[in-house]
């Protein structure tokens, strides 16, 4: 009788011992798994917009490559006026973090500078002048409102809509911070790097 006590007792023991480290090894993988789905549905936003501005511009075209077509069949000329909307933010999935799961911390290490995340251009043509044999065809239209889109892409930078979206980057990590404690985790960014310099959108995409 005395040996059956020992024995469940033993048992129980070794019982309890498996349980834990069971338990501990399933916590530990359900932890890694959340910071895994929390760094990823962090990256899921994607282009976050701080800042949109508004451009109306005046744009001149000219033909003036080609001189002796325009001598001999006439110019081409055009006044363009463009209505155009910028989206300055924040490109999420360059923003660098690490999980420390034992802390249940996502550590921000690096967050991008703002950048030209999209833009909205309207062109109207005023003043339209063909040469007698000399008419614009459909890619000199496309290649004018490459150009126009480029005047206005090139008005950005001094517009001050990157100084200002700079000024939010906090507002978004602040951002960042009410979705990570949703989940009952820390976002410690004090080891936070900057990109440098902002980044423009391609005018011709």
């Amino acid at each position: 009788m005395e040996y059956l006590f020992i024995g469940l007792a033993v048992g129980a023991i070794v019982a309890y011992f498996v349980f834990a480290r069971f338990n501990g090894s399933s916590r530990k993988e359900k932890v890694d798994t959340q910071s895994v789905v929390l760094m990823e549905k962090i990256r899921s936003v994607c282009k976050f917009i701080t800042v949109e501005g508004d451009f109306s511009e005046i744009f001149y075209y000219e033909n003036v490559k080609d001189k002796w077509i325009n001598l001999l069949l006439g110019k081409k000329k055009a006044l363009v006026l463009i209505d155009a909307k910028a989206h300055i933010g924040f490109d999420l999935t360059k923003v660098k973090m690490e999980a420390d799961t034992d802390n249940r911390t996502i550590i921000l290490t690096n967050f991008p500078q703002p950048e030209l995340l999209t833009i909205e251009t309207d062109f109207k043509y005023y003043d339209k002048k063909e040469g007698w044999a000399n008419p614009f065809t459909a890619t000199d239209l496309t290649n004018i409102n490459k150009e126009a889109k480029k005047h206005i892409v090139d008005k950005i930078p001094e517009s001050g809509l990157f100084n200002e979206a700079s000024n939010q980057a906090l507002e978004t990590i602040q951002l960042m911070e009410k979705l990570v404690e949703t989940i009952n985790w820390k976002l410690d960014y004090t080891a936070l790097k900057v990109d440098g310099g902002p980044a423009k959108l391609d005018p011709q995409k």
